[in-house]
């Protein structure tokens, strides 16, 4: 896999981008990647790909949750990979470097030394696991700095600080967004004393939303939200409106004749309230699990609730009477 090359798609374009803002603890940090017909991000300073349609875009946001640890060890390359990587990066310090070039005897200990760590686990079962950490986290370099550069693990083990599937399930849960909701109401401009209020998303119900966190080659976990409920404040008491939550995932549009199942009947006028309005609130909750190749239960999080507000001026309708 490699760096994305421009143009990025826009869809792509914006993911990567809301994935790449200002460092947030809440929000791994990530590059854009290509392969194929395949397309994802991978946090920087880590192998670890993020994959899904709960990546970001437009509308979408995440709900500050916040990876753990900031740092970790991860499977990286087996003894006869890191051998070579080693040797290869030395010989081109060399080569790059003439004053150490020059003191060849010196250079050659130096290198024989350096590399019989890795010439020890050839042949043994097991691969060297590198230091890693969360780019977006402002603790996640020094973390990472306070870590050895490589250790060997044998084969079936996990190293002290090393990765595991629930730490890269919450990496995928950090990295996972949900639409902003785009409340609609009828009546929409302005509504009456005693008029039901009718409230729904725009769209209707909205598409599950999930995110792949795949440590190549390793273990990968996916954590999916699904739109369960709609919840309305009606922005005042109970001596003052009348709520009805019986709303779906998405709610209900307003039908002509139709049962009024979800929204609001406000039973006094808004002006006395502040701007003279009430202010609604509609929460889209979604129900958030994670899923993983291990065969392992689902595990449940903590839903995602994703709000919005809308100004409600509420009249009365005046009545004539004549005799």
């Amino acid at each position: 896999m490699r760096p994305f090359a421009a143009p990025l798609t826009p869809l792509v374009a914006s993911l990567v981008a809301s994935l790449l803002a200002a460092p947030d603890p809440s929000h791994p940090t990530a590059e854009g990647f290509q392969e194929g017909r395949t397309a994802g991000v991978r946090l920087m300073h880590s192998a670890i790909v993020l994959s899904g349609n709960g990546l970001g875009g437009k509308g979408a946001k995440g709900d500050g949750y916040r990876i753990p640890r900031p740092c970790w060890y991860e499977p990286y390359k087996s003894a006869e990979e890191m051998l070579r990587e080693e040797d290869s990066t030395l010989q081109h310090a060399f080569r790059a470097d003439p004053d150490l070039s020059s003191s060849s005897s010196n250079s050659r200990q130096y290198t024989n030394d350096f590399l019989q760590q890795y010439r020890d686990k050839l042949g043994q079962q097991g691969r060297w696991w590198r230091a890693a950490y969360n780019a977006g986290d402002q603790n996640g370099a020094a973390c990472s700095a306070a870590l050895a550069t490589a250790v060997w693990v044998p084969t079936g083990t996990t190293p002290p600080g090393g990765i595991t599937a629930e730490e890269l399930r919450a990496i995928a849960r950090a990295a996972l967004t949900v639409p902003e909701p785009q409340v609609k109401l009828s009546p929409d401009a302005k509504s009456y004393v005693n008029l039901p209020t009718w409230v729904w998303l725009e769209g209707g119900a909205q598409v599950p939303r999930s995110v792949t966190a795949t440590l190549p080659g390793f273990m990968s976990v996916t954590v999916t939200a699904t739109p369960k409920n709609v919840e309305i404040d009606p922005g005042t008491t109970s001596d003052r409106a009348e709520v009805r939550e019986n709303c779906g995932a998405g709610g209900r549009p307003y039908t002509k004749g139709g049962d009024f199942t979800c929204g609001v009947r406000y039973l006094r006028a808004s002006i006395d309230q502040s701007r003279d309005v009430y202010t609604l609130t509609v929460t889209s909750v979604w129900q958030v699990v994670s899923t993983d190749d291990q065969g392992g239960q689902p595990f449940p999080f903590e839903p995602i609730r994703a709000a919005a507000t809308r100004d409600v001026p509420v009249g009365e309708v005046q009545s004539v009477v004549t005799g």
